[in-house]
């Protein structure tokens, strides 16, 4: 590896990063992460700083997490790749679907497709909808309903179900046949509502709206997060979700959760389609299914979608769908290995713990700064403070401001993520309190002196 001179001198300059400006990149350039231990990363300046974005949501047990590393290592040893394109599989890619098959059991959630990722995942998704309809004789079924505020990847087919413009607005014209409803956010949304109970109803009533606006014979699918991650954290109140899983079943849409984020622990319940109490048709899942250590990914499928597909014998419903890593022997070893782990800590009781204590933290921070205007969470290890310069009239922060206070939470020791005017994190679930407390008095020290 090159010494911390070469590093720093081409920084930014000959790699584009992601979700970034690659001028201001170079004008700017991004921390150099070198080492990760525990919940720990340390930066190429020797900086030892806890890491509350947990990677990028997915790095659930923490950087030391040996029996991944171990079963990755062993895997290499054995058979480092093999392609499960038409004739061919993997022992590792088998073992895992049983495994997963049982661990999604409560969420009637029976088969798995394999992928390389979140946004693979979400592809696989919508495209088994579409197809799913048009087996069952419902080819008219092409237009998919999603929210505001939600995030779904960047690939063609997330892109388009999107909610966020600074997504979509540099690659229009999306995928046509998208409807997107107001997100169940207290904070911001068109009716004016506070309560998440009544908001919840609003939005079902647009949705409903929608869906007869539309034609429901029109319609393949409904995705949504259930709690809205990268869009700042928005939870909503668990009859929207139920809601719209109802909603779903009145006019025979398939209801797609994107828990590339939730699953696995995250929001204090195994996933966030059992955290509010319905069972989705399809599931993407990713992140946390190797704990960050390969990109993996899969899309589980419920018994009814896979009936449909199973019984029926005619080329409708061949999946002509799949990437040269679909099921990855070392990534399902390492998926294997890490879904062991994550059992065996039963992270998802110290996610909701942990989860617990930082948002009362947050909150008594958020009544201290005026520069908060909204703090979310509440649902385990998601959590964000929205940063304003005018609370009466909800201004969002400038940027330049937003950068200091994310620069200021740094220099106290944690890395937080910022994503337009909202600070995010969302620590690895194996977080221990006095670690939880070290976060909070960052994040105060941070707001105190970044602005």
């Amino acid at each position: 590896m090159q010494g911390a001179n070469f590093l720093k001198e081409h920084n930014a300059k000959h790699l584009w990063h992601p979700m970034a400006h690659p001028a201001e990149s170079v004008a700017n350039p991004p921390k150099i992460v070198c080492k990760g231990e525990g919940v720990y990363i340390t930066d190429i300046d020797g900086q030892k700083r806890i890491d509350a974005v947990g990677g990028l949501w997915n790095v659930n047990l923490g950087y030391s997490c040996q029996p991944v590393k171990d079963a990755i290592a062993a895997q290499l040893e054995t058979l480092p790749y093999y392609a499960m394109f038409r004739g061919t599989s993997t022992d590792a890619a088998i073992e895992l679907s049983v495994k997963l098959r049982d661990f999604f059991a409560p969420d009637g959630l029976t088969r798995a497709f394999f992928t390389s990722g979140g946004s693979d995942s979400v592809e696989i998704c919508l495209r088994l909808a579409r197809q799913y309809h048009k087996i069952r004789g419902q080819g008219d079924r092409v237009k998919y309903l999603s929210l505001k505020k939600g995030y779904h990847g960047t690939h063609t087919g997330g892109a388009a179900v999107n909610g966020n413009s600074n997504f979509r607005r540099n690659y229009e014209p999306m995928l046509p046949g998208v409807s997107h409803i107001p997100a169940p956010y207290t904070y911001r949304n068109p009716f004016n509502e506070t309560d998440p109970a009544r908001l919840a109803q609003c939005c079902l009533a647009a949705m409903e709206d929608e869906i007869q606006f539309q034609g429901a014979d029109t319609i393949a699918a409904f995705i949504m997060e259930p709690v809205l991650g990268a869009g700042g954290v928005i939870p909503p109140h668990e009859s929207f979700v139920q809601g719209a899983r109802a909603l779903c079943d009145k006019y025979g849409i398939l209801m797609i959760t994107d828990e590339v984020i939730t699953a696995f622990g995250r929001t204090g319940s195994w996933t966030g389609s059992r955290h509010f109490g319905i069972k989705p048709d399809l599931m993407a899942t990713a992140k946390a299914i190797t704990n960050g250590y390969f990109p993996f990914g899969a899309a589980m499928i419920s018994e009814k979608v896979a009936d449909a597909f199973e019984s029926d014998k005619s080329a409708l419903s061949v999946v002509f769908s799949g990437y040269t890593y679909s099921g990855h022997p070392t990534g399902a070893a390492a998926a294997i290995a890490c879904l062991d782990e994550t059992l065996r800590l039963n992270v998802a009781d110290n996610a909701a713990a942990r989860g617990a204590q930082l948002h009362d933290g947050l909150q008594a921070i958020a009544e201290r700064h005026a520069i908060v205007g909204d703090c979310r969470g509440g649902h385990g290890l998601m959590n964000c403070l929205e940063l304003v310069s005018d609370p009466e009239n909800k201004t969002p922060l400038e940027k330049a401001k937003v950068a200091a206070v994310h620069e200021a939470v740094y220099e106290a020791g944690v890395m937080v993520r910022v994503s337009g005017n909202n600070m995010i994190m969302s620590q690895p679930l194996v977080i221990s309190e006095s670690e939880t407390n070290d976060v909070l008095n960052a994040i105060d020290s941070g707001l105190a002196a970044g602005t």
